[in-house]
């Protein structure tokens, strides 16, 4: 007789294996909710914090930068043995001008409406806002608004660039780093035209006063 054979001995002994282990899953489930419960308001000590939310985002990114690798590796791409310090420089000053183009800029705000509110003003052509609580929207906009949160996204997306399209990727990156020298030198020439004015009615006074 074949050992292997299916009998109802072996049929029955499957069986209660397979709802053995469906009874051990059903009940491990449970105590997996109960513990991040448990662990979520042991961190939050009182306050409202969306750890779900965050496991998803970090998730999704994840998933994201695995994708970029993916591709990369489809092209065949060769990885430089280290950065230049060029490069560095470059990647850096467009990270901050497009983070900050995507998470504050005033004209991109239709972008962030579905996951945050409109508070006020914040800077020249950027808004303060806040993400809405309700809906599940928390996270993303809280992400959304963050200039930091968002950086780790743009960097991740210029890297992969660099190394898929670097012609490209560097051309628009050089606009970039162009945007944020400008910004600088349009702040400062502000700041330079505002403490001027504030000299001029002193100075014009003082000399209205001797003669």
């Amino acid at each position: 007789m074949d050992p292997l054979a299916t009998t109802p001995e072996n049929r029955a002994d499957t069986t209660g294996d397979a709802t053995a282990d469906k009874t051990a899953g059903h009940r491990l489930a449970p105590r997996l909710r109960e513990l991040a419960r448990r662990t979520g308001r042991r961190y939050s000590a009182g306050h409202d914090r969306p750890l779900g939310g965050y496991l998803a985002s970090m998730t999704g990114f994840g998933a994201y930068t695995a994708a970029w690798a993916t591709a990369v590796r489809l092209r065949g791409r060769p990885l430089p043995d280290r950065p230049r310090p060029w490069d560095v420089v470059l990647t850096s000053v467009a990270t901050f001008r497009l983070s900050r183009l995507l998470s504050k800029a005033s004209v991109t705000s239709p972008l962030r409406a579905p996951f945050t509110r409109y508070v006020g003003p914040q800077g020249p052509a950027e808004l303060h806002e806040e993400a809405q609580p309700e809906g599940g929207r928390d996270t993303v906009g809280e992400l959304v608004t963050c200039p930091f949160c968002m950086s780790v996204w743009v960097v991740s997306t210029l890297t992969a660039g660099q190394l898929l399209w670097p012609r490209a990727t560097r051309t628009a990156m050089g606009a970039l780093a162009a945007l944020a020298g400008a910004d600088a030198l349009q702040l400062a020439y502000g700041a330079l035209v505002s403490r001027t004015t504030e000299r001029v009615p002193s100075t014009t006074h003082s000399h209205l006063t001797d003669s």
